[in-house]
């Protein structure tokens, strides 16, 4: 490697580094620009103390809304220095938070895919996302491609969605090369999404938890699942009653627990928003920090959870540049005090946050994009 200029470098010393396994040793890692450097690039570099505290890769949230650059500032202030967008629209909207010097990290959908008889498309009316059959499936599926979406949303909320649309929407992603990530709070959606060969299935069941033989299916298909329990808590908070039929957040929790146990991936996710008319809008960035507590509670270890959150969220979304610490790899990094493997909690107590190697500045209004930096 290269080194950049020593003033494009920074040395965190005295720091436990959470390798994706464990805490190691008090040691040193070396920021060289926006990667990581190794202990050769130290040289001449500012040095910060580190006070023996963690430093972790920077945090994935594999499942939010985005709104403006103050969603992006509200993320990186949490360590949550890349974010998978579930659904912002217009494509124009999207691009305009892309590539922000120093702040959070985006991917995005664009506009999912909803029928329009679904509680989605008639409360929401999204440009571009209302798909009546299967006959819509491939050009709703080549305007997203041709827009720059990272992976295709698909929302069964039913009434809404027959099996063979859902079918044609999965198959006409596959045939770009796009991952598909599939709305499924219910056990029938979880089901109809596995049918169709969905890679990633968002939410979890609130009516009923998934049996045996539906997590034999995910484990037997590669399926990936980022349940949103902050979401999932929040939407019984807001709309169940204790002893009466209505969505059940052990039904989820349940249905967490046994998928993981049998070792389909879980990955960490909020579903963070602020859309209006909506069950629940759990908040940017700090919800992905519960979502981390309630995945302990649903069974995954402090370790399984980090995991959740970093390296396992990268490799699931085929993003190789990040979550892990290692020499050559992004620079998004996250120190925080206490113990994380302890104690889950402790991700909470936010040091210093790292975006691409540029340390969050919380005092700075906007970013801009790297090319503005130049002017």
């Amino acid at each position: 490697m290269n080194a950049g200029p020593a003033a494009h470098r920074t040395v965190v010393a005295d720091v436990r580094v959470f390798d994706g396994e464990k805490l190691l040793e008090p040691g040193t890692v070396v920021i060289d620009g926006p990667v990581i450097g190794t202990a050769a690039d130290a040289d001449g570099a500012r040095r910060i103390d580190g006070r023996g505290g963690v430093l972790l890769p920077g945090l994935i949230d594999t499942h939010v809304h985005l709104t403006d650059l103050s969603t992006l500032r509200a993320f990186a202030s949490y360590g949550v220095t890349t974010v998978l967008d579930m659904g912002t629209w217009p494509a124009e909207k999207v691009d305009a938070l892309r590539g922000r010097t120093g702040l959070t990290d985006i991917r995005s959908a664009t506009v999912g895919a909803t029928s329009p008889d679904s509680a989605h498309g008639q409360r929401l009316r999204p440009e571009g996302g209302l798909v009546g059959g299967p006959d819509e499936a491939e050009g709703y599926v080549d305007r997203r491609v041709a827009e720059g979406a990272d992976y295709i949303k698909i929302i069964i909320d039913l009434p809404g969605f027959d099996q063979a649309t859902v079918d044609a929407l999965v198959a006409a992603a596959h045939r770009h090369g796009m991952r598909t990530v599939v709305h499924a709070s219910s056990l029938e959606a979880f089901r109809m999404a596995q049918h169709a060969g969905a890679d990633v299935l968002t939410h979890a069941p609130l009516d009923r938890p998934v049996t045996e033989e539906d997590v034999a299916r995910a484990l037997a298909g590669d399926r990936v699942v980022s349940p949103t329990l902050a979401m999932m808590e929040a939407i019984v908070g807001a709309v169940g009653r204790p002893g009466a039929p209505g969505p059940s957040y052990e039904a989820a929790r349940a249905s967490v627990a046994a998928l993981h146990r049998a070792g389909v991936p879980i990955l960490a996710g909020s579903d963070a928003n602020d859309a209006k008319g909506v069950p629940a809008t759990p908040p940017f960035g700090d919800s992905l920090h519960r979502e981390l507590e309630l995945l302990t509670g649903a069974g995954l270890s402090t370790v399984e959870a980090l995991r959740a959150a970093t390296v396992v969220a990268a490799r699931c979304f085929g993003l190789t540049d990040r979550g892990v610490i290692e020499p050559g790899r992004r620079a998004d990094l996250l120190l925080v005090s206490g113990d994380p493997v302890a104690d889950i909690r402790a991700t909470r107590n936010v040091e210093r946050v790292w975006c691409a190697g540029v340390e969050f500045d919380a005092s700075r209004p906007n970013a801009s994009r790297p090319n503005e930096d130049r002017r």
